[in-house]
């Protein structure tokens, strides 16, 4: 299959060096609005195909799969880009697209790509890769085979703001729960330093969350309150969740993993994050090809369901505000951030 990527800044590498195992598909070009950055990253992988405009990359490169590798938000502005980008690939016929988390940053950007997810036939999937690591798929399959019971409870944290790593965490959170939609959350919020920033958001967020399956999870971002995982490290590096079982349990986080079952007794270990996450890339990227290829093998991370979990955020934010539960999904009003900035 044709690729190619979007935005040439550092994350973009992983995308790129995934494509060193792939079979399926080849990167065929690179598109970035800086001529300097372009030229280096074309360089470092070998890319001759370089573009400084969008529109021109696709109508020449006829692709299978675009990545689309940027901010949310143009940098530098307060231009909201997530939804623009993505009608320019449906506009194209992309057949499929990659796209860097968080899907939306607030509530009119996210109306405007549910709007859009319910028009367009390109397959998108968020690229929430923790899902795809091989450690976490291993301990999903155990939940999955029963071998900690029935699950009683989630719990999972970070210590970023909500909107820079709630899709990670509440994608986990998911994940183990085989996507059952959230139906009812009551949560918390606190602090105002990264409202005015590009990706606005309280700086610390608790929820209580019910699923239509019945499991219910605790949820908790932000420095303040999220759990430590690693002494002395940034604050990106203490992502975990833990489901809790009737018989044991199982608990992923970024450098290290344990579990308890009836059958193994207690077992645990650290983990290379850089190894584990390379993998990941590999398996986000080959199942979006899995799904290009067959409809029914629809990407565990796509967008229906990424916009789902960024609903629920918004619900956090929206019982934050006002001290009530809410029903799930729901219609966020106008100008929330606005109106958290006002309150907190």
């Amino acid at each position: 299959m044709k690729c190619a990527i979007l935005g040439c800044r550092g994350r973009a590498r992983a995308h790129a060096n995934a494509y060193q195992d792939i079979e399926r598909g080849h990167l065929a070009a690179i598109c970035d609005m800086n001529v300097e950055r372009l030229n280096e990253f074309g360089q470092m992988f070998d890319i001759d195909q370089r573009y400084t405009d969008i529109h021109q990359m696709l109508e020449k490169e006829k692709l299978d799969l675009l990545h689309i590798v940027t901010a949310p938000v143009l940098r530098g502005t307060n231009e909201l880009i997530r939804y623009p980008l993505l009608k320019i690939a449906a506009d194209h016929q992309v057949p499929g697209v990659i796209i860097e988390k968080p899907i939306a940053v607030m509530g009119e950007d996210y109306r405007q790509i549910q709007d859009l997810a319910e028009q367009v036939q390109t397959k998108v999937a968020v690229n929430t890769q923790l899902h795809f690591h091989p450690k976490n798929l291993e301990l999903k399959q155990d939940v999955a085979a029963g071998k900690i019971g029935d699950i009683k409870l989630i719990d999972a944290s970070c210590r970023n703001p909500p909107v820079d790593q709630a899709p990670h965490t509440l994608q986990l959170v998911s994940s183990y729960i085989d996507n059952s939609p959230p139906l009812r959350v009551m949560g918390q919020i606190a602090g105002n330093q990264h409202l005015n920033s590009d990706q606005p958001s309280p700086d610390n967020a608790t929820a209580r969350i019910e699923y239509a399956n019945g499991i219910q999870a605790s949820i908790v971002f932000g420095s303040e309150l999220g759990t430590q995982v690693l002494p002395d490290t940034s604050n990106n590096r203490h992502k975990r969740v833990c489901v809790f079982g009737t018989q044991g349990f199982v608990h992923w986080r970024f450098e290290s993993w344990e579990k308890f079952t009836p059958a193994t007794g207690y077992q645990g270990g650290d983990l290379s994050y850089s190894a584990q996450n390379s993998m990941a890339q590999i398996n986000l990227t080959e199942a979006m090809f899995d799904w290009l290829e067959d409809d029914q093998k629809v990407h565990p991370t796509n967008l229906h369901q990424s916009l789902a979990e960024f609903n629920l955020l918004l619900g956090i934010y929206q019982s934050g505000m006002t001290n009530q539960p809410i029903e799930l999904p729901f219609d966020p009003p106008d100008n929330l951030i606005q109106k958290m900035k006002k309150q907190l």
